[in-house]
């Protein structure tokens, strides 16, 4: 056996030690994490969770959900800076549970850890020259998935809720001018609105209910819709904030500041709109080329090429 070989088998070695310890890890985390949940059901009296069928798969499933918080409360103590900016992105995205970060943390290694088992497992597949690329490959790509899988995730629910938000916006603030002009306070009509907007936009719906409780807590009217902004991480929020604490700065008057307000937004919606259809010819030319062109081209020249060449052959005889 040469030293290239003694090198493979060492490194094969250590990989499936390193798997071993992994798998090992986490076996222990959901056993305890099942147990756990069976003594607190035996505590609570409900017995079903020992027996066998579709109460064992429950439990089974709280068992790993406990584990992966877990490990997540783990991850969070050992940084803790993290975990405000952690917490304001969940919040963005929609989720609003105090074990949201936990979850979190805890969901990014177990993502880690299959992947490095993954990883593990297909490296005899590539060693043995059977797998090559396709093996590199695909440890690539669970490498890939196990590192920005979880933040993409948070990301394409944090687009489309912002999405939602500025679409949403410019119908708060018709109705939040609406029910100001009807006399009611700023607070009473966010209470309000709140009701009218919980069908069409349930996601800002849920941060107005937010705002209305810190309102009612007692928190200054300026920190509150700082806060507001801040949780829905668009620009229009922010700029909401800036006029309102301007406005109770100066003493101007509230129903015509947020008519003029309004009035911008939905300018502002207008020219958002325009802008989409002007880029559309611009989105529409590389299909065109790509597919349509070559079909209309097809379709010209074909039958011209097919009747020149009836000719040259009847013409040849």
């Amino acid at each position: 056996m040469d030293a290239a070989q003694i090198q493979v088998w060492l490194t094969f070695a250590a990989f499936t030690l390193i798997a071993i310890g992994v798998g090992g890890a986490g076996l222990i985390v959901v056993r305890n994490s099942v147990t756990g949940a069976r003594r607190r059901a035996r505590l609570a009296g409900d017995l079903a969770v020992a027996s066998p069928g579709p109460g064992a798969g429950i439990a089974a499933f709280a068992g790993v959900i406990s584990g992966v918080r877990l490990l997540g409360g783990r991850m969070a103590i050992q940084d803790p800076s993290q975990v405000s900016a952690i917490r304001a992105r969940l919040i963005q995205a929609g989720y609003f549970n105090r074990e949201a970060v936990t979850l979190y943390l805890g969901a990014r290694a177990v993502a880690l850890a299959v992947a490095i088992v993954g990883t593990v497992l297909l490296l005899p597949w590539a060693l043995s020259g059977g797998g090559g690329m396709a093996a590199l490959a695909l440890a690539a790509a669970l490498s890939v998935a196990a590192l920005l899988g979880p933040d993409q995730v948070i990301k394409a629910k944090r687009s489309k809720l912002e999405l939602e938000y500025r679409e949403g916006f410019p119908d708060l603030l018709d109705l939040l001018v609406a029910s100001v002009e009807a006399g009611l306070s700023l607070d009473a009509a966010v209470s309000r609105v709140t009701d009218e907007l919980v069908r069409r936009y349930p996601h800002l719906a849920e941060h107005l209910k937010v705002l209305t409780l810190e309102l009612r807590a007692g928190r200054s009217r300026k920190d509150c819709w700082s806060n507001f902004a801040e949780r829905l991480g668009i620009d229009e929020a922010r700029s909401m904030a800036t006029m309102l604490r301007q406005a109770e700065e100066m003493g101007t008057s509230l129903g015509e500041t947020l008519a003029v307000f309004a009035d911008d937004m939905r300018s502002k919606r207008m020219l958002r709109a325009e802008e989409k259809a002007m880029a559309l010819p611009a989105k529409l030319m590389i299909p065109l080329i790509l597919f349509i062109f070559p079909c209309l081209l097809g379709v010209l020249i074909l039958p011209a090429a097919f009747r020149i060449s009836q000719s040259m052959v009847g013409a040849h005889h």
